[in-house]
Order: C-alpha cells, then sequence, then structure tokens
C-alpha cells in the first residue's frame, strides 16, 4: 500500500513542468551549496598558492627559491584534489585524478624537478589563481538571487516584523519625512510574493549556468591533460589488442588441437591398420581408406573454416564485398549485402570489419530467430560505416560477457565505435564505425 502510494506521489512530483521542481530539487541546493562554499575555499587557496608562488619566484636567484616554488605547486595540486572531491560529492562531476609525479631518479632533487617540469602541476596553479574572482562573483550573484527569491516569496507570512511606523509596518519603499511608502497593502503584498516567486523561478537556472563555468574549470584545469588521457588510452586500447590476440591464439590452437589435429592422428592410425591389412585382407583395407579418405576431407574443411576465420583468402585478393557475401551465403538465413566503397580500405581495417560482421551474421544465425538479414557497408567523411541488421527477436546487449562486449573491445582499440539498437521482439539494428585508412 505504502509503496504503491510512494510510486502515485512521485509520478504526480515528476508531471510538474521542470521550472516548477528546480527549486525544490536536491540538485539545485548541493549547486548553491557548492558556490557557497567556494567563496571561502577559494579565498584560501588563492592567498596561499599567490604568497608561496610569489616567495619561490623572488628567492629563485638562491637556493631556497626552488623548493619553495615546487612546494607551492605540489600545495595546489592538492588543492585541486579536494576540488575534484567536492565537485564530485556536489556537482556529480566526476573528474580522473592526473598522474600522479614519478621522477625518473630517487631524490628530492629529482623530485623537485619533476614537479617544476609538469603541466599538471602549473595548471592546478592556475586554477587557484582564475578560481578565486569567479567564486566571488558567482557567490554574490547566486546569494543575492536566492535570498531575494525567497525573501520576498515569503514575505506575506512575516512582513509584520517590521515596527509600525504611523499605524502602518512591512517593508519601507520611500520617505521624505511628509510621506511613506510601505508594502502592507493586500495587493502590495500579493504583488511582491509574486515577484519573489517569479525570482525563486528563475534562480536555479542562474546557479546551473554558475555552476557550469566551474564545471569548465575544474574539468579543463584540474583534470589530466589530453595528451595524457590520450595515453592512457592507447595503453588501454593496447592492452586490449594484446588480450584479443592472446585470445585469438588460444582459440586457433584449441580449434587445431581438438579438431583438425585429432583427426589427422586418427586418419595416421587408419592409415597404418589399413597397411597391415591390405594382405590378409584387401577389401577390410579398402573400406578403411575410404573412411581415412572421409575424414581427409573432413578435416580440410576444418582447417579451411579455421583459415577463413583467420584471415580469408577471398578477403586478401578480391576484398570486403565478395568476403562478406561468401560469409552471407553461410548463414542460416537470407542476407542481403550491399557494400559502397571508392577504394579499399587499409589491410588491418578491412580485416577488423570483415570479423566484425562475420560475429554479426553468426549471432543473426545462432540466437535472433530471424528471417532475413542484411548488411551494408559505406564510407562517410573519414568513417568506414558497417550496418547489420535482422528481423528477429531483439533484446541483444553489449553488457559484459557477451559477444557483442568483446566486438566493442575491439572496435575500441583502434578508435571505432559499435552501437546496439534491439528492443525486445526486435528489429535488430548494429552500427559499428571503423577509422578509415586507404
Amino acid at each position: 500500500m505504502a509503496t504503491a502510494y510512494g510510486r502515485e506521489s512521485s509520478t504526480r512530483h515528476h508531471r510538474l513542468p521542470a521550472a516548477l521542481r528546480a527549486p525544490f530539487e536536491a540538485r539545485i541546493w548541493r549547486e548553491f551549496g557548492y558556490l557557497l562554499l567556494s567563496l571561502p575555499l577559494a579565498v584560501v587557496f588563492f592567498s596561499l598558492a599567490i604568497s608561496f608562488t610569489a616567495a619561490g619566484v623572488g628567492l629563485a636567484v638562491t637556493f631556497l627559491g626552488i623548493p619553495i616554488l615546487a612546494g607551492a605547486l605540489a600545495m595546489c595540486r592538492g588543492f585541486g584534489a579536494l576540488e575534484r572531491t567536492r565537485a564530485r560529492a556536489l556537482l556529480h562531476l566526476d573528474i580522473a585524478t592526473p598522474a600522479r609525479i614519478r621522477p625518473k631518479q630517487s631524490g628530492l632533487m629529482a623530485w623537485m624537478g619533476a614537479v617544476l617540469k609538469s603541466g599538471t602541476s602549473w595548471r592546478h596553479l592556475l586554477y587557484a589563481v582564475l578560481h578565486m574572482p569567479w567564486a566571488v562573483f558567482a557567490f554574490c550573484v547566486s546569494l543575492v538571487f536566492w535570498s531575494f527569491g525567497w525573501f520576498f516569496a515569503t514575505y506575506p507570512l512575516w512582513f509584520w516584523v517590521f515596527p509600525l511606523y504611523g499605524g502602518t509596518g512591512g517593508i519601507q519603499l520611500y520617505g521624505d519625512g511628509t510621506h511613506n511608502v510601505y508594502l502592507d497593502s493586500p495587493f502590495e503584498l500579493a504583488m511582491t510574493s509574486l515577484a519573489g516567486l517569479l525570482l525563486m523561478l528563475v534562480t536555479p537556472w542562474i546557479v546551473r549556468g554558475l555552476t557550469g563555468v566551474d564545471r569548465l574549470l575544474v574539468s579543463g584545469l584540474l583534470g589530466p591533460s589530453r595528451l595524457e588521457g590520450r595515453v592512457v588510452e592507447l595503453e588501454s586500447d593496447r592492452g586490449v589488442v594484446v588480450d584479443t590476440a592472446a585470445a585469438d591464439l588460444r582459440r586457433i590452437e584449441r580449434d587445431l588441437h581438438d579438431g583438425a589435429q585429432a583427426r589427422l592422428v586418427a586418419l595416421a592410425m587408419d592409415l597404418g591398420l589399413a597397411k597391415e591389412k591390405l594382405r590378409e585382407d584387401p577389401q577390410a583395407a579398402a573400406r578403411m581408406v575410404d573412411e581415412a579418405h572421409g575424414e581427409v576431407k573432413t578435416a580440410l574443411q576444418e582447417l579451411r573454416d579455421l583459415a577463413r576465420g583467420i584471415h580469408p583468402a577471398v578477403l586478401t585478393d578480391r576484398g570486403l564485398d565478395a568476403a562478406l557475401s561468401a560469409v552471407a551465403s553461410r548463414c542460416t538465413v537470407p542476407v542481403r549485402v550491399e557494400v559502397d566503397l571508392p577504394v579499399r580500405p587499409a589491410a588491418a581495417i578491412e580485416g577488423i570489419a570483415y570479423f566484425t560482421v562475420s560475429e554479426l551474421l553468426q549471432n543473426i544465425s545462432k540466437h535472433a530467430r530471424a528471417s532475413r538479414a542484411s548488411v551494408d557497408v559505406w564510407r562517410r567523411d573519414n568513417r568506414l560505416m558497417l550496418q547489420v541488421t535482422d528481423d528477429g527477436r531483439g533484446g541483444a546487449t553489449v553488457s559484459g560477457g557477451s559477444g557483442l562486449a568483446g566486438l566493442t573491445e575491439r572496435l575500441d582499440a583502434v578508435d571505432g565505435i559499435l552501437v546496439v539498437d534491439s528492443p525486445m521482439g526486435g528489429p535488430t539494428m548494429v552500427t559499428a564505425e571503423l577509422p578509415w585508412r586507404a
């Protein structure tokens, strides 16, 4: 009963327009608290950063200036850690922590040199300097709008606290000794409250805009640099490529060991037995040779399938159109293939595109329960586009452990993208983007 009521109340709450909900949502109170807290922290950060940096620069002609300046930059990095934590808690802005200072050699001098050479440290100092004037402005603007909005909106509830003057109470708008104007009539109370309500409705969007600037400052100056982020991304992609290559090697080894290799061993044994029976029982030997011939054909087919899964010859010789048509012909449902490429992409990109379509068509054969499918390949600007659709039952997902998750990682390793649109009941549309390299 209570649960149903809670859902009903929540539904009514979310039916309210966003402009009416905004002053009472938790987000606006968190953002307003962030702006209020920014001023005292910014003043402390600015004062310490400027003082120590100026001392370090002023004493740079002596040995004392270097450690002071390095200490100032390290202190600013500490300020940045606090600001990232505050932004994560109040703004729900998750900024990655920059790489730690790692001097190439041990010792205090090496550490100071690494701190002074770090662009991240200087960006933290720049944040401490730039954030202070912005924090003052944002504090004043948000506090004025917030205070006056609630002040006037609730004015009819407390206007009587003002002292009476000539039998009149309320805020005095004008007075020259002979004529006084007070906000005390019902109409004036209503208009004042209405003005306060309008101000209350506007204030959340002003606060949101102010915190938007803070988001830019924090993400732009306190997070990892683009180069550093790119290095981390490339390291991660390299790990994915290495893991994928290792998994492919294990798959090939397993297929060879459990498939063709086992058949060839059995074939060798059968041929040995046939050789022994050749003189004693030629007919039995002939039957054994005939069975061995069938095993040879099966082993050859398995080897062809294995080679085709690695990099088929038709892909190398004739390109994606012919290779994908061959894959489509082996699918359990009719597949329409359309490839519109002015020239062939690079061999590596072509191989990944072939593998991606092969995996998607294999998923359709095994899981989709579709009656037809289509494959479209084209170039758009500097991207190679792949789109595989089917009319199956849908429900495909890239959650961990699925084949689509592996495809996503493989494409991500070369700056590719995999997008899955597969509602329950179908149809399913999987779109892949790869960088175009001719």
